[in-house]
Order: structure tokens, then sequence, then C-alpha cells
């Protein structure tokens, strides 16, 4: 792209330029690492989103203790072995549709001769909004199913022996539907979620390169960021993506985790589950969790882009390694 600025353009590496075969095997490790690490906090996210009106619990800390004092430390990991089945495969859809899809947006958004801000949050969000929409339908049944384990015994909800219980018991009431319940919600939560996220983390990225550091300069055109510079502006930009995603796509979220964690004999509408909010909480019940999925989704949208940026550069071939 000409307008780019050469230093920015050091620091991006592009999809024919990687090794994919590196690329997936490494990611695979380093994205499990994180999901370990952040686990915890969507369990407690989990936990407020569902609990009653009169529950004793209605903040993290307290959750938090809550799990500790009953089930320890391996409370906060309920349902993990079923996110980690899943997570691998919906992990490698993700990121091949979003680096594919980014490539050719940019050539679509670059006759139109915009700001680089601009552009980066065009082609960035249309590329996080496909990559979401062709990872919910492995990703779906996995949430689904590791959430009804994160809020067993809890609040009145059934327990389980496990993930297999949980996906034969969802079988043999509903079927292979069962697995999708939420699916739409989800679709309108994650979807417009990622685009917001990479369209946030795009733009403030570049915004960062040509208006606070100069990059535009140019005294600073041929000069190559340090790695620290780099890895600065990238965390950066994750945190500022997590705040503006997180703050948008929170009350989608609450009604998909009610959904999704209801039993059976349970099943609401949407509408039902939103009136039940407005009644218990008003519209702050829409938000609950919003501290949760905000640090979640600043912590692990700025870990996730510092990792996925290593590894593109671990897995670069040519000039870029």
């Amino acid at each position: 792209m000409a307008s780019r600025p050469q230093s920015f353009g050091q620091t991006e590496i592009n999809w024919d330029k990687l090794d994919k075969t590196k690329f997936y095997v490494v990611g695979a490790g380093l994205f499990t690492g994180l999901t370990v690490v952040l686990y915890p906090v969507s369990v407690i996210k989990t936990r407020l989103q569902v609990a009653s009106k009169d529950s004793i619990e209605r903040n993290a800390f307290s959750i938090a203790r809550g799990i500790l004092k009953t089930d320890g430390i391996p409370g906060l990991y309920r349902g993990f072995g079923t996110v980690i089945t899943g997570a691998v495969p919906a992990r490698i859809i993700f990121l091949t549709a979003l680096e594919t899809t980014k490539v050719a947006a940019f050539k679509v958004v670059e006759p139109l001769k915009l700001s680089e801000p601009s552009e980066a949050a065009i082609a960035n969000g249309l590329a996080g909004m496909t990559a979401s929409l062709f990872a919910q339908a492995v990703f779906v049944p996995i949430d689904l199913v590791s959430q009804k384990l994160m809020v067993q015994g809890y609040s009145g909800y059934a327990t389980y022996n496990g993930g297999l219980d949980v996906a034969r018991k969802i079988l043999k009431s509903e079927g292979i539907r069962g697995f999708y319940r939420g699916f739409g919600l989800s679709v309108m939560t994650y979807s417009p979620s990622s685009a917001v996220w990479w369209a946030s983390y795009g733009s403030s990225q570049r915004f960062l390169w040509s208006k606070i550091l100069g990059n535009e300069t140019e005294q600073n055109k041929e000069r190559v960021p340090s790695l620290m510079t780099i890895v600065l502006v990238q965390a950066t930009g994750g945190i500022f993506a997590g705040a503006v995603a997180s703050s948008i796509t929170t009350p989608l979220d609450t009604i998909k985790t009610r959904l999704q964690v209801m039993g059976h004999e349970k099943r609401e509408t949407a509408r039902k589950v939103v009136k039940r909010l407005i009644a218990e909480d008003g519209w702050k019940g829409f938000y609950r969790g919003l501290g949760p999925r905000f640090f979640s989704m600043s912590a692990w949208g700025t870990s996730m882009i510092l990792a996925y940026e290593y590894l593109k550069r671990s897995c670069a071939k040519g000039e870029y390694v």
C-alpha cells in the first residue's frame, strides 16, 4: 500500500509471508497457554451473569471466594477440558479466515483513498467479523457445554459428570439443535465483538504510529522501530480494543449466557430473559459481569495480540526472519 509508512510496514507480516505449518503448531501451544491463564475469569463472568436476584454473591470477588471455598482451584477450571478440546480447531479456523479476509479487504478499500486508521478499521473489522462467523460453527457447542459445567450446582443449576454427560443429556433432550441454542445470539455477540475488536485494534495501532510516534515524518520513515516500541504499540491497541468491544457487546453476551445455561425444562425465549433481567436489576442487569468481561477481553486481547504478533514474527519466511 503506497500510503503506508515504511516503518509501520516493517512491523506487519502478511499471510503469504508465513510458514503455515509452523504457524498452526506453535499457535496451538501459545493460545492453549493463554487459555489456561485466563480461563478462571470466564468462569467468574459466567457465574455473575446467571446469578439470581437474591444471590449473596453479587460481585466478582465474592464469586471467586465462593468458588475457592467450595471447590478450590479446580472450581475455577470447570469445563476447561471441553474448551481446550474445541479451542484448537476453532482457533485454526478463526486465524485462517482472519488473515485471508484481511488481505482481500485491504485490496478492496485501497482504491477509496481513506486515511490509514480508517482503512485499517474497515479491513480489520471485516476480517474479524468473517473469522468469527466461521469459527462459531465449532465454538458455540463447546461454549454451551463448558458454560453448563461452569454453573453446575450454582443457584439451582443442574450437576453433571463432565462434558460428555452434558453432551449426552443435551442430545437426548433436544437433539443436535440443542448444541446450537443461542447460536443466533452468539453470532450477534461474537461477530460484532470480533469486528469491533479488530477494527479498534487496527485503527488505534496505525493512529499511534502515524500521529503519536510521528512515523509519517521523513526523519522516521527510514528507521525500523525497536521491538520494545512495536510491542508497546500492539499492547496499547489490544487494551483499547478490549475496552471498546466489551462495552458494546456485554448486554448481548449476558442474554446469550442465560439462554445457554438453562435446562431443557426451563427453556425461555430471549424476550423473557430480557424482561426478567429488567425486572430484577433494571437496565444495569444487562451489564452483569462487565468488570470481568472487560478485564477478560482486555487481558485476553492484549495477551492474544502480543502472542499472535510474536507468532507471526517467529513463523515468517524470507526477509522477515
